[in-house]
């Protein structure tokens, strides 16, 4: 059957799925959640969930590096990857050879439409079908306004999540205004961040793993700001994940 991806590229399966290869860690964590973890046979060294994933399975090197003769020896029948977390060149080069299967994932709508996708060419539907509900009941009571904020991603140089991001997407749904108009990923600097003077900087925990120690600096540089770490998967995991995020922002 053909399957038409996010990018509104077509690939042909003739059966589910039993060798697969997740190039995204929040989609590799989904697969098992959908009751497929015996058919996935390589994930990323960035696949840390479920812990025990990459010690029983292939990795495949990280989600923007592939190592090209491991997923060649694994003879997968479907490679899955996303837009934004894979690397564009390496993706179309395995796309020569293999079904390659990609997300683009910018809101919750996104991600339900992605969850459904897998589930109907894996044919696990039903388990999507839950795992979707189970999200949607997550965010069905009201999040409170909480104010302005900067989502960092990244420390020196100082990266902050911009719009036309999931993250961005996410912030809102939170409850945060986000005041940074670029798109995408842009780099500040300590200058910036002051005139933006946001009421909460939100220091997330990936992929840069700010910690305790990084507190003291925002807060001296904006002393009137609420500085906070954050989980950045409940951020910036699409997936089943998700499931936990509605009931994190309530509290944050």
């Amino acid at each position: 059957m053909l399957f038409t991806d996010q990018l509104n590229r077509s690939i042909f399966l003739s059966d589910p799925p039993k060798r697969i290869i997740s190039l995204v860690p929040s989609q590799t964590e989904l697969l098992v959640d959908l009751g497929l973890e015996e058919s996935i046979v390589g994930v990323t060294k960035f696949c840390i969930h479920p812990k025990h994933l990459r010690k029983s399975k292939a990795i495949v090197g990280g989600t923007k590096n592939y190592r090209f003769e491991v997923i060649d020896s694994l003879h997968p029948d479907l490679i899955i990857g996303n837009k934004e977390e894979n690397d564009r060149e390496g993706i179309e080069k395995l796309a020569e050879k293999y079904q390659v299967w990609m997300s683009e994932i910018f809101s919750l709508e996104d991600n339900y439409r992605m969850i459904e996708q897998v589930g109907r060419f894996t044919q696990s539907d039903l388990r999507a079908e839950e795992i979707i509900g189970k999200i949607k009941s997550s965010f069905a009571e009201p999040i409170a306004k909480k104010g302005t904020c900067v989502y960092l991603i990244w420390n020196d140089p100082i990266m902050v999540a911009g719009g036309s991001t999931f993250i961005d997407s996410m912030l809102k749904l939170a409850g945060f205004e986000n005041l940074v108009r670029q798109t995408r990923y842009p780099q500040l600097s300590a200058e910036d961040l002051q005139n933006l003077s946001p009421e909460f900087l939100l220091l997330s925990s990936e992929p840069f793993p700010f910690k305790e120690k990084h507190l003291d600096f925002f807060r001296s540089l904006l002393p009137n700001s609420q500085i906070k770490l954050v989980d950045g998967e409940l951020f910036s995991w699409y997936g089943s994940r998700l499931i936990h995020s509605g009931n994190y922002f309530r509290n944050l």
